[in-house]
């Protein structure tokens, strides 16, 4: 599903609409100059029926902090920090990847430990 369609029921959603129509979908993408298709539409609206968005972002965000991207640092423990966010990455990149890359991803880590 392309996030165009999500990230306008979304914009629906945070304009004070807690179930966009697909009219109103169709409308703010229209109105962005974008070309709708209203299966893509119908198909947004069939997966959100009966949910809460501000919901299914909260229950997604926890999956978001294996992957990282604070800064930080100083003298100390710099190497370690660069060590920690390389695992990190490498565990989300693993997480995200499909199965047969997640199990290539845990034969190279077991061949480097």
């Amino acid at each position: 599903m392309a996030m165009k369609y999500l990230g306008a029921y979304l914009m629906a959603v945070i304009g004070g609409n807690e179930s966009p129509s697909e009219k109103e979908i169709t409308a703010i993408l229209e109105a962005g100059g974008i070309e709708v298709e209203a299966s893509m539409v119908a198909s947004v609206i069939e997966r959100m029926s009966g949910k809460q968005a501000h919901e299914l972002i909260a229950e997604g965000h926890g999956k978001f902090a294996a992957c990282g991207g604070g800064g930080g640092g100083g003298d100390e423990g710099e190497w370690a920090g660069a060590e920690l966010e390389r695992a990190a990455a490498e565990e989300c990149r693993a997480e995200a990847a499909p199965e047969e890359e997640k199990k290539e991803a845990t034969e190279e880590k077991k061949e480097e430990e």
